[in-house]
């Protein structure tokens, strides 16, 4: 899926299974190992969503995600952190509201890198129309354990207005997982981002497969 042409050219990606780590959910597993899976799975993004890690460990599991995933040619996004991304070559960030503005963070990443944006209202959307940014993250859909925070879930009629809203790339995110990833497509999402139905799966791989599936069966016209 290609930029939007008011900003130049980005390299194209495809959101339309977009992982999300956490090593808390992965259980006995590690990070490496869960990604590993999903990506053999068709996961298509990944973004290292690490708070609790310190700098060095942040980079130091960055730079192995980011020599896993580079065969596949799926992309490394880092959850906020601009400067870890920058120390290991990742392809972008992904930035909530109340981290590094997008400006300044396209000004230190450069035109080439990928820059996700949360959006928790319509308000979100329409004040970052005017930013350079590629795809929104529609956060949550459905309330989530991992964003307890957001307590005003978007809906699938809360989605389908942001997709009236904006021609960007749509990432939908909380509570998604197999059985309703179809029906968040349907509302207007360009892909879906998952935590827990691949990082908590007894079988990552599996989980992965299942999702690619539904999403499959959800953009297959019916007969």
């Amino acid at each position: 899926m290609s930029q939007d042409a008011r900003f130049g050219n980005r390299p194209a990606f495809d959101p339309t299974l977009y992982l999300v780590t956490d090593q808390r959910l992965c259980g006995e597993k590690s990070v490496l190992d869960v990604v590993g899976l999903a990506v053999r799975g068709g996961a298509t993004m990944v973004q290292l969503r690490e708070k609790r890690l310190d700098m060095r460990s942040l980079v130091d599991l960055a730079r192995a995600l980011k020599g896993l995933l580079e065969p596949f040619g799926v992309p490394l996004i880092i959850n906020d952190r601009v400067d870890a991304a920058m120390a290991v070559g990742a392809q972008g960030v992904h930035l909530g509201q109340h981290d590094m503005p997008a400006k300044l963070a396209r000004h230190l990443l450069g035109q080439s890198a990928l820059i996700g944006l949360s959006v928790e209202r319509l308000e979100h959307i329409r004040e970052a129309e005017r930013l350079d940014v590629d795809y929104y993250g529609v956060s949550p859909i459905y309330p989530s354990a991992t964003k307890p925070e957001l307590t005003s879930p978007w809906g699938l009629g809360g989605l389908a207005e942001a997709r009236r809203a904006t021609a960007r790339p749509l990432v939908a995110i909380g509570g998604i997982d197999a059985s309703n990833a179809g029906e968040v497509l349907g509302a207007g999402a360009d892909g879906v981002a998952v935590v827990s139905a691949v990082c908590s799966a007894a079988d990552p791989l599996r989980a992965a497969e299942d999702l690619v599936r539904a999403l499959r069966l959800a953009r297959t016209p019916s007969q």
